[in-house]
């Protein structure tokens, strides 16, 4: 499975690191504890099982429009098969528009019982993740909010990647030159 991802800016970045911080060093689950090298604060826009030619055209063009002015609005929680915890991005028009032409190019040339339903436009909930465990409940603890750092008012999503589950290789999706 290949995922379509927009990192932060390098200051987001490192509000988001200290928000991992401050979660594992509070004995919780934290996306500091992931080692792997490809692990770095990011949205996820969707994920297919290969990037075709036709979805590389539209990414190239989804990356000649970085940067990407965004919000932060605050922590949110899902409990879906996993307990995540995040920092949600407002999905403003220009957000909105770049995940739904992602969507569209991942739908339009990928089967689609292999596409995420929660990364459908309408269900899509933006967000940075900051924690995740298989343990349910496991941020409904009061105490995380005065634990976080406050996210960042604005940020800028600067670089759209791409992921392989299969081969842990990243991708850096550039704009055709």
């Amino acid at each position: 499975m290949r995922t379509v991802e927009l990192l932060l800016d390098e200051a987001a970045d490192l509000a988001v690191r200290e928000a991992w911080r401050r979660l594992a060093d509070a004995g919780l689950p934290s996306q500091a504890r992931h080692r792997s090298p490809t692990n770095s604060p990011h949205l996820t826009l969707a994920a297919c099982p290969e990037l075709t030619a036709p979805i590389r055209r539209v990414l190239a063009e989804v990356a000649a429009a970085l940067p990407l002015p965004v919000r932060f609005t605050g922590v949110v929680r899902f409990e879906r098969p996993l307990s995540v915890l995040a920092w949600a991005l407002d999905p403003d028009g220009a957000l909105a528009d770049v995940h739904r032409r992602v969507w569209e190019a991942v739908v339009s040339d990928s089967p689609p019982e292999t596409l995420n339903p929660l990364h459908e436009p309408g269900r899509w909930n933006p967000h940075v993740t900051l924690g995740r465990t298989r343990r349910a409940g496991a941020f409904a603890d009061r105490r995380i909010r005065g634990l976080l750092p406050a996210p960042p008012l604005s940020a800028r999503l600067t670089i759209l990647r791409s992921y392989d589950t299969e081969t842990g290789a990243l991708e850096v999706l550039e704009p055709r030159s």
